[in-house]
């Protein structure tokens, strides 16, 4: 994929990178929280161990530390799926990752010499909206990714809640359904993730589909895209699963909303970016008012909150961050 960049002034810089199940981003960012090089590939999901993911991980940074062009580079912060074990430094058992176990810090720290900083993804993407995005001046504000997997990140009171393993805000595993009880890929059953996330709508439409007892649908009811593209042009029975789906994203957002209290709601990933305007007025009139209903976004950083939120983390651990 070609590089991006934007040439500016010299300026203190960090390396993001952003590992999901499906692409692995990265990224030259400086203290302004301008990307000055981008570039993407595929996610490795094949091979002996997730040591392909972190040598593919090494191989994106090297060729960026190729492009400094005299900036300092600080830093190296890495946003990934999660869960992670912090304390060694590891992705572990995403449900989203082919691998068990993907090392991170050590492997990058003995490679370049820098400070490595881990994050969740979603954590990152909030860190990056407060910073550069649609939370910018909030300090009450939920990330929430509808990609491969659903993903959280939130800011309370103006600071990143962690939990006790970095793994707080893993939104996609709420409770939101015990009437279809389908299967999330975490193994456990009626998960936010497992009706809502790019990889589980078709199936989620195949389990509506037999139970209002459609026979016939006129796009591919395999396909995401195709799904969200048939309500988009007005297809009834795409419309009427957009009905169903909506009140499952609803409970997902009711919940975030009585356990955060946000000031604002951005959505990011492709289903947001793609089919934000389908998400939200599905959604909406099913979302509880118990508490003041927050603004609900899609992100304008064009998919890049998380590289955004990785370098401001690994700057500010630094002492050089936002």
């Amino acid at each position: 994929m070609p590089v991006v960049r934007v040439i500016r002034e010299e300026m203190t810089a960090a390396i993001a990178v952003d590992l999901g199940g499906t692409n692995l981003r990265a990224a030259l960012v400086d203290s302004d929280a301008t990307i000055l090089v981008h570039t993407a590939t595929r996610t490795p999901t094949t091979g002996p161990s997730g040591q392909v993911i972190t040598a593919a991980i090494i191989a994106r940074i090297e060729a960026l530390l190729e492009t400094t062009e005299g900036r300092e580079v600080t830093a190296i912060g890495v946003a990934s799926a999660g869960p992670l074990d912090l304390g060694r430094g590891w992705v572990t058992n995403s449900p989203n990752i082919a691998f068990p176990v993907v090392e991170i810090t050590g492997p990058l720290s003995e490679q370049f010499g820098l400070p490595v900083a881990l994050i969740n993804d979603a954590r990152a993407g909030i860190l990056g909206e407060c910073w550069a995005g649609a939370a910018r001046g909030s300090e009450d504000a939920v990330y929430v990714t509808l990609s491969t997997g659903i993903g959280g990140g939130v800011v309370a009171n103006g600071h990143l809640l962690l939990g006790m393993s970095g793994n707080a805000g893993e939104i996609g595993h709420i409770l939101v359904d015990t009437r279809y009880n389908l299967t999330c890929g975490c193994g456990y059953r009626g998960h936010w993730e497992g009706y809502a996330s790019a990889k589980y709508v078709p199936r989620f439409f195949a389990a509506w589909r037999e139970e209002v007892d459609v026979r016939r649908v006129a796009f591919d009811a395999t396909s995401t895209r195709a799904i969200f593209e048939a309500a988009r042009a007005g297809d009834p029975v795409a419309l009427a699963f957009m009905d169903a789906l909506g009140q499952v994203n609803a409970r997902g957002i009711s919940t975030i909303i009585v356990a955060y209290n946000p000031e604002v709601i951005v959505l990011d990933g492709p289903l947001a970016r793609y089919y934000g305007e389908i998400v939200i007025g599905h959604a909406e009139p099913y979302i509880d008012r118990f508490l003041t209903l927050p603004r609900i976004v899609v992100s304008d950083l064009a998919g890049r909150a998380p590289l955004l939120g990785a370098a401001a983390y690994a700057l500010k651990r630094t002492g050089a961050g936002p």
